[in-house]
């Protein structure tokens, strides 16, 4: 395994971890922006850019998208989180530089044609109606506005229906022209894959990228508080949440370890506590969310009607133990789960190729 980065002329950085053993590469284009960089009026634009840049170009159209990269047998892919964009493609080594040539003119050469766009809007209203009829999904977005009320962070990533409805296609191509830089953007790489090549087709094929993007970021302020919602369903779903640790805090990785330990597993307290002892619940689990300048903990619950009034005491008494640490087996027990979760990782080249550029964004460097 070598991983290496380099820079292009307009500061687009770009990484590879090789490794010889495989026959495919992971690849993709990262870029430092996602929900939490749009003014309120374009709540979704991010994921609505994400969408439109695979429905044609000046040279392909949305079908032609689709199937140059199937007829190699390969795939490509986006997603938009809140502080991230990602568009990536895995292939065989030999196809790097056909996948290359398309995350390229994706998003260079985009046409944002006005027949696809108001196709793209209905997809993406059917996206939202999907995830609201989704509670164990929808109840993230609504913790996560609830711990950032009024404020970009606590925004919905695919936005809201009201404002997709109406989102111009100058606001998504705005977006595009006001964020994208390649200052902001990785290239990474995992597989079979030979650095000095990918440099060479990247400054071939992005370096008309213009460098820099001036993004503002709106500070993430938690405030917490409470949010209820009446639905007629079979389980009643809820998140119990506290302020947690930045990316780059020093004790991330220890409030990972607590969060495994505390409900990362069939072994964990929560699990053994709350549905093997007390049978209260199916789903339980833990979470650390971490961001630039911000972050959460909590914990992620499903029950009955009948079981709510004693699972939420439950709940607190077992985050109340929380300050009287743990046994030195509970914490060797999370250790060895994580410590095989990050090394069963490395057998993918997609989680390496992504890890590569996460790291690069977030730290400034590959590990």
């Amino acid at each position: 395994m070598t991983t290496r980065v380099s820079r292009l002329a307009n500061e687009l950085r770009v990484a590879t971890d090789t490794i010889q053993t495989v026959d495919t590469v992971s690849l993709g284009i990262w870029v430092d922006v996602g929900t939490r960089h749009e003014p309120a009026a374009v709540n979704g634009a991010a994921h609505f850019l994400e969408h439109m840049a695979f429905k044609g170009t000046e040279r392909r159209s949305a079908r032609d998208i689709a199937e140059e990269i199937e007829a190699v047998g390969g795939h490509l892919n986006a997603y938009t989180s809140r502080e991230s964009t990602a568009y990536y493609a895995k292939v065989l080594k030999e196809d790097v530089p056909l996948a290359l040539d398309m995350l390229a003119d994706i998003l260079q050469n985009s046409t944002f044609d006005p027949d696809e766009l108001e196709r793209e809007r209905t997809v993406i209203l059917q996206e939202i109606g999907q995830a609201n009829d989704t509670p164990d999904d929808i109840i993230f977005d609504h913790f996560q506005e609830c711990a950032y009320p009024e404020q970009a962070m606590g925004r919905p990533v695919l936005g809201r229906p009201e404002i997709i409805r109406s989102l111009a296609r100058d606001a998504v191509v705005a977006y595009l022209r006001d964020h994208y830089g390649a200052q902001r953007m990785v290239l990474a790489a995992a597989g079979n894959i030979e650095h000095e090549r990918l440099v060479d087709l990247a400054d071939t094929l992005l370096s008309a990228l213009p460098a820099e993007r001036a993004v503002s970021t709106e500070p993430a302020r938690y405030a917490g508080g409470d949010r209820r919602e009446n639905r007629d369903l079979e389980q009643l779903h809820l998140v119990l949440g506290f302020p947690g640790v930045t990316l780059g805090d020093p004790d991330y990785y220890a409030a990972s370890v607590l969060s495994t330990a505390f409900g990362g597993g069939m072994s964990s307290r929560l699990f053994q506590e709350i549905r093997e002892k007390r049978g209260l619940v199916y789903a339980i689990h833990s979470f650390v969310h971490g961001y630039r300048d911000g972050g959460l903990f909590g914990i992620y619950a499903g029950t009955g009607e009948d079981e709510a009034a004693e699972l939420v005491p439950a709940l607190c008494d077992e985050a109340l133990k929380l300050q009287d640490g743990f046994t030195e087996v509970e914490l060797k027990r999370a250790k060895a789960q994580m410590k095989a979760g990050l090394l069963m990782s490395l057998e993918s080249t997609s989680a390496r190729c992504e890890q590569l550029a996460q790291h690069l964004l977030i730290y400034g460097t590959p590990f």
